[in-house]
């Protein structure tokens, strides 16, 4: 879910001054992942690694809450309206944001643009998930990276791969090119934002590793649609489509209606499988397990297959199962706190 373009965010109606001045407070989240690089048993593996984020809406924060929880030090620089996802989901941007300082700059102002210079100077890694053709009118393509900044490296987070980095696209999208859609409902997980982040992870890890040992720095493009892509390859290779083993096809894997609610049962191996038709003396097929599953309750049914070590579980809804999860933010972040500086320097 690329940001569209707002590291170029337009300036306020409050004029320059108004916005220079709001890009100079830098509001630092304190949360239950400090970064600080201490984890049992000594240093965290990114322990003195200084990462540099203008990433906004969920690829680029959620990968940089994973660095972040491995022991980096993080700054996000956000445009002077914020990231767009604390106004959708302010919860989450908390949860991704903890531990990490957070910087506002209009990066189109020649001042707050030198201040992110500053910030480069000592960063390992710059994270970036704005389209090539905006970064470059910033002045913040990959080759004017390395020049002034030879230690650097970057990941940056595209919609597609070239010679489309610049076309438009959201996760919905990418998506709907895949089959991985059921209209009308909306998909609940996002699939190819978070898988993204993901891979943005391990490009990450590898262009760090790769200079540490002598190799130079490097730039690495991260695919969001590519992401989605090798996620749906079960379904493209028949594994989890209508009739494949793990697409009802087999029927130790699957959901069934239970006398209240639904269960999903995975007993994929030879050894649950067996031991499931052994415990519910059942021949196998699905009109046996159907008939019986309707004998409990989904909960039920999960504390019996929990006593007799067999992989069901009750399907449960997230509304309903974390209904407290707005108490245990607000208490997780009970710490947050702000500082400023005079010019937006490190």
């Amino acid at each position: 879910m690329p940001g569209p373009d707002l590291l170029e965010g337009a300036i306020s109606s409050g004029g320059v001054e108004s916005v220079l001045d709001r890009s100079r407070s830098r509001e630092v989240i304190i949360g239950m992942r400090t970064g600080s690089g201490e984890r049992d048993g000594g240093p965290a593996p990114l322990w003195g690694v200084r990462v540099l984020t203008l990433a906004v809406n969920l690829p680029g924060p959620a990968a940089a809450s994973r660095l972040c929880a491995m022991g980096a030090s993080v700054i996000k620089v956000e445009p002077p309206g914020g990231d767009p996802l604390a106004r959708m989901c302010p919860g989450y941007y908390e949860d991704l944001s903890a531990g990490q300082e957070v910087v506002r700059l209009d990066l189109k102002d020649r001042q707050d643009r030198a201040s992110l210079d500053g910030w480069l100077r000592g960063t390992d890694l710059l994270l970036t998930a704005s389209r090539p053709v905006a970064l470059g009118r910033l002045g913040l393509s990959w080759p004017e990276l390395h020049a002034g900044f030879p230690r650097l490296c970057q990941v940056a987070i595209v919609g597609h791969p070239p010679p489309e980095e610049d076309a438009p696209g959201h996760d919905l999208t990418y998506q709907a090119r895949l089959g991985t859609l059921s209209p009308p409902e909306m998909p609940p997980v996002l699939v190819a934002d978070l898988a993204g982040a993901e891979q943005a992870v391990s490009a990450a890890l590898s262009l760090l590793f790769a200079r540490e040992r002598g190799q130079g720095v490097g730039y690495e493009q991260v695919s969001l649609s590519e992401a989605a892509r090798s996620l749906a390859e079960p379904l493209r290779q028949g594994l989890t489509s209508p009739g494949g083993v793990l697409g009802g096809g087999f029927p130790g894997y699957g959901l069934y209606r239970a006398r209240e609610g639904h269960v999903a049962l995975a007993a994929l191996e030879p050894h649950f499988w067996e031991r499931l038709l052994q415990k519910l003396e059942v021949r196998g097929d699905r009109q046996d397990l159907e008939r019986i599953f309707e004998t409990k309750t989904a909960e039920q049914w999960e504390e019996w297959a929990t006593e007799r070590d067999l992989p069901l579980a009750a399907v449960r809804h997230l509304g309903h199962d974390e209904e407290n999860r707005e108490d245990e933010t607000k208490f997780a972040f009970e710490g947050r706190r702000a500082s400023t500086r005079g010019d937006g320097r490190p």
